[in-house]
């Protein structure tokens, strides 16, 4: 049976798109840039994942591309890269800042030069700034001291949102191990365990099914610590009666994919019960209202007003929807302010988070949007908080 993956052919196909997109702004040249914990847009056009070190990649309007990779991961980079140039550059070097004093490295000059990009006042996007480091900037400027250097995040929102069947492919496979791995984590789980040993089960499954890395970091927090709206699981002991939620993910050829809801170590009831079952009906409600051609803010707005409406306006903490695919939480959100339409194969996490004064719950799965409604990525999650006894 084949690998589930994107296929060689599709990462030259999306270097072309970003040249459409570049030749229509008015660029001349396109960067973007990302390190071991969001490798999203490098990763897009060439497939590499850093480690330690940053990476980037260079698309000129033209359609010629280069990554860009530190002074370690050279023959790392020529290994995985689908492109065809590779270029390293100090710039992108580990934060343990070596200065790597015998290396002949290139630069952003050199890169340029290599995919047709001449001039000295040209237009470079640069997409995301959140992930191009102040060394990497000072790189670029350095190289063209005269050229206007603009915010491009857009650009790569435009090419991520829709996704394709290969990338539609990734995610279900993704989701299909997440949801092994939750149904292992509630078999093994008990009082007297810790929330760390039930990563290790679940990350035991994930990788035993085929996926190449969690998709985020697990969450298994219970208590206390499920009022984090993030965080990172703990050497906490689970106590019966506990709230535990879960949220466990698995990542297929850089598509990461998570499923998420409470359970109980015992019998949910009263306030704790009303509290998370609000919160899987306001989830069930956000499914609801998802098709091509929905204005994005309608949707966050009314979800806020959900909220206010059923007396919960306290216990509000984010709107009901985000983009997801390479990164489990990607652009575009579905916020207040959000000004676009849902289109056919845009990809979301429905993730609806209430917090409450000694806990949280989120219940969250995968969908795509369709013309008429959406498609179920995931595995259906429960309708009600599961109960385990002992």
């Amino acid at each position: 049976m084949a690998r589930i993956c994107i296929p060689d052919y599709e990462y030259k196909e999306r270097v072309q798109r970003a040249a459409k997109i570049l030749q229509r702004e008015g660029l001349d040249a396109l960067i973007v840039n990302g390190n071991e914990a969001d490798y999203a847009n490098p990763r897009y056009f060439s497939g590499f994942w850093p480690l330690f070190e940053r990476a980037g990649v260079a698309i000129a309007a033209n359609g010629e591309a280069a990554l860009m990779v530190g002074p370690e991961s050279a023959v790392f980079g020529a290994d995985r890269n689908k492109l065809d140039k590779i270029f390293v550059l100090k710039a992108y070097r580990e934060g343990a800042d070596p200065s790597y004093p015998e290396l002949q490295a290139d630069t952003f000059d050199d890169v340029f030069k290599a995919i047709g990009v001449t001039g000295k006042k040209i237009r470079i996007g640069i997409a995301s700034f959140l992930d191009t480091s102040v060394t990497i900037y000072n790189a670029i400027r350095e190289a063209f001291p005269e050229a206007e250097l603009v915010d491009a995040g857009k650009v790569m929102v435009e090419l991520r949102s829709i996704k394709s069947e290969n990338e539609l492919a990734c995610l279900r496979e993704g989701y299909r191990i997440a949801d092994l791995a939750t149904q292992q984590v509630m078999k093994e789980i008990k009082p007297g365990m810790t929330e760390l040993q039930m990563v290790g089960v679940a990350q035991r499954v994930v990788y035993e099914n085929g996926a190449e890395y969690e998709g985020l970091p697990m969450y298994v927090f219970s208590e206390a610590s499920t009022r984090h709206a993030i965080s990172r699981s703990s050497y906490r002991v689970f106590e019966k009666n506990d709230i535990v939620q879960l949220n466990l993910s698995a990542k297929i050829d850089g598509y990461s994919a998570a499923i998420g809801y409470p359970i109980c170590l015992g019998k949910l009831e009263g306030e704790r019960r009303d509290i998370v079952q609000f919160c899987r009906e306001a989830h069930t409600w956000t499914e609801k209202q998802v098709k091509a051609g929905v204005f994005a803010a309608d949707i966050a707005k009314d979800f806020y007003k959900y909220f206010v409406d059923n007396g919960f306006e306290k216990n509000f903490v984010y709107g009901p929807l985000h983009g997801t695919g390479i990164i489990e939480v990607e652009a575009p959100w579905c916020e207040t302010s959000s000004d676009y339409y849902l289109k056919e194969n845009m990809c979301y996490q429905v993730d609806t988070y209430i917090s409450g004064d000694t806990f949280g719950v989120r219940w969250e799965k995968g969908i795509a949007v369709k013309e008429g409604g959406y498609e179920m990525l995931s595995p259906e999650i429960p309708e009600i908080c599961p109960e385990l006894f002992f």
